[in-house]
């Protein structure tokens, strides 16, 4: 009863434009608001699906870690789940930053440069192409995705809600300035710094050689821009993404376990007002009962026939 008061509640802050926490974990799925979810099993057939892309005006499609993944970006899930001898979301505390800011910084720069060495898989490309198509038909796309690299933006995608921060960004902890930032390394100090073995050393970096603001009379600390577990997401992001899910008529959820909240709200919430949700993953998660179709592979291969031109469109 607990875990449904919890979902309960969570719908409600959503829709009342509420910040939420980072990592809340919630084990129901059976209290949703809106009507009644028919829990039979999902439609698998790419024709149908196609139909109702070709009639939809306003598409919104939500990303997670597993179209990242596709590219070479680790999950930091399950086998990658582990830096150094730390568990990730450990490192990804404010108060992990605040006592070891220096270890902290070595994670992100391991995972920075990672990202800068990776290339859009084919669901970015995808995606990417077909929202310069429809756009060019009056119609839109919009990306909602949980993935922290700049992998969609590489693709060509404009229209990206990120509510989750970015890798390529940094914040001022002192003056709070946000700065797009994809130096390589990050900072001198950083160079060849964040090697993820377990019997590797902490470089022990003192904090005034740290990445630092440029903001004239700062010079504060920079973090990364990025949602830590326990933070709140950023307001004004959560109040656009609510935009895009009432005025959406066709919802794509792509490539996320559906396990970290509030994102793994969107989808369902979305169902909730009786509009077509397709989920594309390698395999089902805690919210496929709640969506009207579910195509299992990876996004690479399932995505792109999902969202290529249709024979209706005349652009």
């Amino acid at each position: 009863m607990e875990s449904v008061a919890i979902t309960k509640r969570a719908a409600m802050l959503l829709q009342n434009r509420a910040v939420f926490a980072l990592g809340l974990r919630m084990c129901s799925t059976n209290a949703m608001r809106g009507p009644v979810v028919d829990t039979t099993r999902p439609n698998s057939d790419m024709s149908e699906f196609r139909k109702l892309f070709s009639k939809a005006k306003h598409i919104a499609i939500i990303t997670g870690a597993g179209v990242s993944a596709e590219s070479g970006v680790p999950t930091f899930r399950g086998e990658n789940e582990k830096w150094r001898k730390w568990q990730s979301q450990d490192l990804a505390t404010p108060e992990a930053f605040s006592r070891t800011p220096s270890r902290v910084w070595e994670f992100y720069h391991y995972r920075r440069e990672l990202a800068l060495r990776k290339r859009p898989s084919a669901a970015h490309l995808a995606i990417a192409e077909c929202e310069a198509r429809l756009k060019k038909q009056g119609r839109s796309v919009v990306v909602i995705t949980q993935c922290i690299d700049d992998l969609h933006h590489q693709a060509g995608s404009k229209h990206v809600l990120k509510v989750h921060g970015s890798l390529m960004e940094t914040r001022c902890v002192s003056c709070g300035e946000v700065t797009v930032n994809k130096r390589s390394p990050i900072c001198a100090a950083l160079k060849d710094k964040g090697a993820p073995d377990p019997d590797v050393a902490d470089a022990q970096i003192p904090v005034d050689k740290l990445p630092r603001c440029n903001e004239r009379d700062c010079r504060g600390l920079l973090r990364p821009n990025v949602v830590f577990f326990g933070e709140t997401l950023d307001s004004h992001i959560l109040t656009k993404v609510e935009k895009e899910m009432e005025t959406c008529d066709l919802c794509l959820v792509v490539g996320t376990s559906s396990i970290v909240y509030p994102a793994a709200m969107f989808g369902p919430q979305i169902a909730s007002r009786g509009v077509p949700v397709a989920e594309f993953n390698t395999h089902t998660t805690p919210k496929t009962e709640y969506f009207t179709h579910h195509f299992q592979g990876p996004c690479g291969t399932t995505l792109p026939p999902a969202l290529a031109r249709h024979e209706s469109e005349v652009i």
